[in-house]
């Protein structure tokens, strides 16, 4: 079975693009990733064509390497440096803290991304992109709690949100086994923005939910 896709981020820059695209081929997987990665859910964007896995990451290490090739860690690393000497004259910058926690959430360091991504909410708690990345960060690291938490956050602000709505409803249904949950969420992204792009792969993800046998789910 092929699970469903996740939304990505569309605040992109050419050099963000192009160390994602270096990323994707260090790590194997250029073919799986778009913008910005999604084994579960992530935050603003439209839908992707990648497969998703049902376990979620573990942080630094997580991702697979190529013999003799630069860890995904240490390029985050030197991609945050300058980044991190301008946070230094400028600390409480939301944009460049969400930068930040942008660098290390594409390179799959999750840890390392949401203490950026804490901070930068705590100067503009209201920028639901950022409390979806973050809930999608903590999934990514094996949290539906926490996940779906930042996700009803995030809502309270935007409440018609796609990117939240498809993020929760499929953490709902693969994290919690809340099939309903899911659908409810998705018919209210689908009510909210009829002309979502991702319309027919939430259709077929939501008759895989009606499919799916009540014992699996509970």
């Amino acid at each position: 079975m092929t699970d469903p896709q996740l939304i990505p981020h569309w605040n992109w820059t050419r050099p963000r693009a192009m160390m994602l695209l270096v990323i994707c081929l260090v790590a194997g997987i250029a073919g799986g990733w778009l913008l910005r990665g999604w084994q579960k859910p992530s935050a603003t964007g439209s839908v992707t064509a990648a497969s998703i896995s049902t376990t979620a990451g573990s942080g630094k290490g997580s991702s697979p390497q190529m013999a003799g090739a630069p860890r995904l860690e240490d390029m985050a690393d030197a991609k945050a440096a300058p980044l991190l000497n301008k946070l230094k004259t400028n600390p409480d910058d939301p944009a460049l803290l969400t930068s930040l926690g942008n660098v290390y959430y594409d390179a799959q360091q999750y840890p390392d991304a949401i203490p950026f991504y804490k901070r930068a909410l705590a100067i503009r708690p209201a920028d639901a992109a950022v409390r979806t990345d973050m809930g999608t960060a903590y999934w990514y690291m094996g949290n539906a709690d926490l996940a779906i938490a930042e996700f009803d956050r995030a809502l309270t602000y935007a409440p018609d949100s796609p990117n939240t709505l498809f993020n929760r409803g499929l953490v709902r249904w693969k994290g919690k086994k809340d099939g309903p949950g899911a659908i409810a969420d998705w018919n209210h992204l689908l009510a909210a923005n009829p002309n979502y792009e991702g319309k027919a792969q939430i259709s077929k993800m939501m008759a895989e939910v009606r499919n799916t046998k009540p014992s699996a789910r509970n």
